[in-house]
C-alpha cells in the first residue's frame, strides 16, 4: 500500500509537470459540449441537449485521460529507459498500473467538475438522478479506458501506441455512442456498437443521470467485461523495457 501511494503522488506529479496533455484533454470534451450544444444536437425523445449531451462529454473526458493522456505518456516512459529503471525496484507491475489509474482518477475528479461546471453554469442543468450509480459507471470506465491505454503502453512501441491510441479515440468518439446514440446508427453498424465500452459507459450515464434514472445492468456487465479483460491483460503483457 505504501508503494502504491508513493507511486501514485509521483504519477500526479508528473502529470502536473505535462500540463499541456491535461489541458487537451480538459478542452476537447468543453469545446464539444459547448458547440454542440449551441447547435441543439439531441435525439428526438430527449427535451433539452444538455441532458444528452454532458453524459457523453463526461464519458469523453474519462476516455481521452485514461485511453489517449495516460497511454501515450506511458509509452514514451517506457521508450525513455524510465519504466525499466521503476522495474530494478520493488515496485510491481500491478501496483504501477494501480497508481497509473489512481492519479488518472484524480485528474478526472476537475475535468468532471469543469464539465457540470458548465453545464449547470451555462445550459440551466440540475442535477439528478442516481448518483451513486452514476459514480460506479464513472469507476468501471476510468478502469476500463486506462487499462485499455496501459496495454497498448505496456506492450506496443510508443509511436505504434501514439496512432493506435488517436484512432481508437476518434473511432469511440464517432461510433461509440458518444454523441449519437448506437440506436439511431444506419444498418447492422449499431449492433457491434452496443458493445463497444464507449457505448455501454456513456448510455450508463444517461441512464443514471436522467430525471427517471433507471439501473442499467447491462451496460455495468459490458463495462465489467471489459474492465477485467483489459486490467488482466495488461497485468500479464506490460513490459518495463
Amino acid at each position: 500500500m505504501n508503494a502504491l501511494l508513493a507511486q501514485t503522488r509521483m504519477e500526479l506529479l508528473l502529470s502536473l509537470r505535462r500540463a499541456e496533455g491535461i489541458l487537451i484533454t480538459m478542452i476537447v470534451p468543453v469545446i464539444l459540449l459547448i458547440f454542440f450544444a449551441s447547435i441543439g444536437l439531441k435525439p428526438d425523445d430527449y427535451e433539452d441537449p444538455i441532458d444528452f449531451l454532458l453524459p457523453g462529454m463526461l464519458a469523453l473526458a474519462v476516455m481521452s485521460t485514461g485511453l489517449v493522456s495516460l497511454s501515450i505518456r506511458t509509452a514514451y516512459e517506457r521508450n525513455y529507459g524510465v519504466l525499466k529503471r521503476l522495474g530494478s525496484t520493488p515496485l510491481s507491475r500491478p501496483t504501477l498500473i494501480g497508481a497509473k489509474i489512481l492519479a488518472t482518477m484524480a485528474v478526472q475528479v476537475v475535468q468532471i467538475a469543469v464539465l457540470v461546471g458548465i453545464a449547470v453554469a451555462g445550459y440551466g442543468w440540475r442535477p439528478s438522478g442516481a448518483f451513486l450509480w452514476a459514480l460506479l459507471a464513472v469507476l468501471l470506465g476510468t478502469v476500463v479506458f486506462a487499462g485499455l491505454g496501459l496495454l497498448m503502453a505496456g506492450a506496443l512501441r510508443a509511436e505504434t501506441t501514439l496512432a493506435l491510441a488517436n484512432a481508437l479515440y476518434i473511432g469511440f468518439l464517432l461510433l461509440g455512442g458518444i454523441v449519437w446514440p448506437v440506436e439511431e446508427m444506419p444498418g447492422l453498424l449499431s449492433i457491434p456498437a452496443r458493445l463497444l465500452p464507449s457505448s455501454a459507459f456513456a448510455d450508463a450515464l444517461r441512464e443514471t443521470l436522467s430525471a427517471q434514472p433507471t439501473l442499467p445492468w447491462v451496460n455495468f456487465l459490458i463495462l465489467a467485461a471489459w474492465s477485467i479483460l483489459a486490467i488482466v491483460v495488461a497485468s500479464r503483457t506490460f513490459r518495463w523495457e
